[in-house]
C-alpha cells in the first residue's frame, strides 16, 4: 500500500469521528502482541499546552541520549507529524506500511484509533527508548489511554472545550483528564486549582495514584509566549521521572520547537507569528504574550463548535486591523466553519475567501514592516504555515 493508499483509506474512517472507548483498542492491540507495551510512555492531557510539553518532554529525552517517539495530533501541514521518530516526521514508507497493518488489524477502528496503533507499531519497530503520547481528547476514555502504566503522566491545564464529550463543568473535563492516572504512579500537573484540582485529586486518590503540581522552576525555552514557561516546568518534571539528568533537561527545553505555537515566520514579505490557540484560554494566553507587541493585522478563524465569542474578544483590540476567513475542514466530517461574517459582525473587519486571500490583504493592510498574526484554528495556522514556506500538505482533520 502506499502511502497515498493508506492515507485515502484512513481518511474514509473520518465519519466514525474520534470516539471515545477503549474497547476497540484493547481488542485490537490483544490481536497484535500489545504493541503499546513494549516501550516506556510518557502520557501527557490537558486543555492547552499538552502539545508543547509534549514537544519539550521529547527534546529534553533526545538530549539524554534516549531514542525518542512521539505522538500528538491533530497534524499541522502532513499526517506524518503525527508520529516523530528521534525528533522527526515518520518517513513515508514506514508511515504507509504502519498504517496499513492497523487499517488491516482494526477495520472497525476510527481514524484516530488507527493513528495511534500505527504510532505504537512504529515506536516498537524502532525500538524507542521512550515514547511521548498525548491524549487526543479528554484522557480517560481517549483511545492512547490503553497504555496501561506510563513511566510518567501530566496534565496541563483545564480549561472549557469539547464539553460536548466531557461534561460542562471545569470538575468534569478535569475528570476526564484525570482518567490517566495510574495506581502508585505521580500525576504531575500545572497551574490547575479550584474546583478542578479537587476532581483530579479524588480521582487520582480512587486509583491510588498521587498529585503533585510541578514546582515553579528558572529555566530557559526556545518556545515563544509567557505561558510556555508554565509547561516548561511540567515537561521538567515529566522529564526528570524518566531518569534525564538536569542538564540534558535544561537543553532540551531551550531547543525544543514546536511549529504554528507562538512561532515567529520571516517571510520575504514580512513579519508573520502563527498561534494555534483555539479555545479562549488558548486566546487569552496569546494576547497576553502580545500586550507588549501590538499586530499590525489579526488574520482569525474558527470551527462553529468553538466559543469564538471570547476567543475574538480577547485578540480582536490587540490589532489594528482585522480579516476574518473561514478555516479549511475536511469534507468527510460534520463540523464546519463559522461563517466569517459573524465576526465582522462583532468586532469590524475584512472578509476574505480563503486562507490565500487572507494573507494577501493582510500584508497589504500591515505593509512591509506590520506584524501579521493567525490564529483561532489550528487549520487555519496549518493552511497559512504550508503557504508561507511552500510545504506540502494532506487534509487537515480534527481528528
Amino acid at each position: 500500500m502506499t502511502l497515498p493508499e493508506a492515507l485515502r483509506d484512513l481518511y474514509a474512517r473520518a465519519s466514525l469521528g474520534m470516539r471515545l472507548g477503549l474497547a476497540p483498542m484493547r481488542e485490537v492491540c490483544a490481536r497484535l502482541g500489545n504493541p503499546e507495551q513494549a516501550f516506556p510512555i510518557v502520557h501527557v492531557a490537558g486543555t492547552n499546552g499538552k502539545g508543547s510539553v509534549c514537544a519539550m518532554v521529547e527534546a529534553a529525552l533526545r538530549a539524554d541520549g534516549r531514542t525518542t517517539g512521539m505522538y500528538t495530533s491533530p497534524h499541522l501541514c502532513r499526517f506524518a507529524e503525527r508520529i516523530r521518530l528521534a525528533g522527526e516526521p515518520i518517513d513515508d514508507a514506514r508511515l504507509a506500511h504502519f498504517l496499513e497493518i492497523a487499517l488491516t488489524a482494526g477495520p472497525d477502528l476510527s481514524f484516530f484509533e488507527v493513528a495511534t496503533l500505527a504510532a505504537f507499531l512504529a515506536f516498537g519497530d524502532a525500538k524507542v527508548d521512550v515514547a511521548v503520547v498525548e491524549v487526543g481528547i479528554g484522557g480517560r476514555l481517549d483511545a492512547t489511554n490503553v497504555v496501561p502504566s506510563p513511566v510518567a503522566s501530566g496534565i496541563t491545564r483545564i480549561a472549557f472545550d469539547h464539553m460536548d464529550r466531557l461534561g460542562p463543568t471545569l470538575a468534569d473535563i478535569a475528570k476526564e483528564k484525570a482518567g490517566i492516572a495510574r495506581p502508585g504512579k505521580t500525576l504531575w500537573l500545572g497551574p490547575i486549582e479550584g474546583e478542578a484540582f479537587a476532581s483530579i485529586e479524588a480521582e487520582a486518590t480512587r486509583v491510588g495514584a498521587m498529585v503533585r503540581h510541578a514546582p515553579a522552576r528558572q529555566i530557559e525555552i526556545g518556545l515563544g509566549g509567557a505561558h510556555q514557561k508554565e509547561n516548561a516546568t511540567i515537561a521538567w518534571a515529566l522529564a526528570e521521572a524518566v531518569g534525564a539528568s538536569a542538564g540534558a533537561i535544561a537543553r532540551g527545553l531551550r531547543d525544543a520547537r514546536w511549529p504554528g505555537r507562538f512561532e515567529r515566520i520571516d517571510h520575504s514579505s514580512g513579519r508573520y507569528l502563527l498561534d494555534a490557540a483555539h479555545n479562549p484560554d488558548g486566546a487569552e494566553a496569546l494576547a497576553r504574550a502580545l500586550v507588549l507587541e501590538r499586530p499590525a493585522c489579526l488574520v482569525f478563524g474558527a470551527l462553529a463548535d468553538k466559543p469564538w465569542q471570547g476567543m475574538l474578544d480577547a485578540l480582536a483590540p490587540l490589532a489594528s486591523a482585522r480579516v476574518y476567513v473561514a478555516p479549511p475542514v475536511f469534507a468527510g466530517l460534520a463540523r464546519a466553519a463559522t461563517d466569517p461574517a459573524i465576526f465582522a459582525d462583532r468586532h469590524a473587519g475584512e472578509i476574505a475567501n480563503d486562507v490565500a486571500s487572507a494573507l494577501e490583504r493582510a500584508r497589504a493592510i500591515a505593509g512591509a514592516e506590520g506584524l501579521v498574526v493567525v490564529c483561532g484554528s489550528i487549520f487555519l495556522v496549518g493552511e497559512a504555515r504550508a503557504r508561507l514556506l511552500a510545504l506540502p500538505s494532506d487534509p487537515p482533520i480534527a481528528l
